[in-house]
């Protein structure tokens, strides 16, 4: 039994499809974990914007916005770091994977 080009051909395709369709998920996977911090950061912002809004003053922790304007991400996968700057100025806020130290 041998294997002529055709099959060759075959299976270099089948191969280059399979790799195409990983890359493919792996680059899709990539942009759902940015577009997940993203929507964090938009959920600590807008509870301090409400907060603003309601309160006429940022609050000085998250543990506040947690407390009184029912934020909540999971703790055990992101880190926000929220950095109060003045009452009426809206804080630094940041929010990176655990494990990962790209801020």
């Amino acid at each position: 039994m041998s294997i002529n080009k055709k099959d060759v051909a075959a299976i270099l395709i089948f191969v280059a499809l399979i790799l195409a369709f990983v890359l493919l998920v792996n680059n899709i996977t990539g942009k759902g974990n940015g577009r997940e911090l993203e929507i964090v950061r938009d959920a600590v912002k807008n509870a301090a914007l409400t907060c603003y809004a309601v309160e006429g003053m940022y609050p000085d922790d998250l543990k506040y916005l947690r407390e009184h304007y029912n934020l909540s991400y999971n703790e055990e996968r992101y880190i926000v770091y929220y950095r109060p700057l003045a009452s009426n100025l809206m804080p630094s806020i940041k929010v990176a994977e655990r494990g990962n130290s790209d801020l």
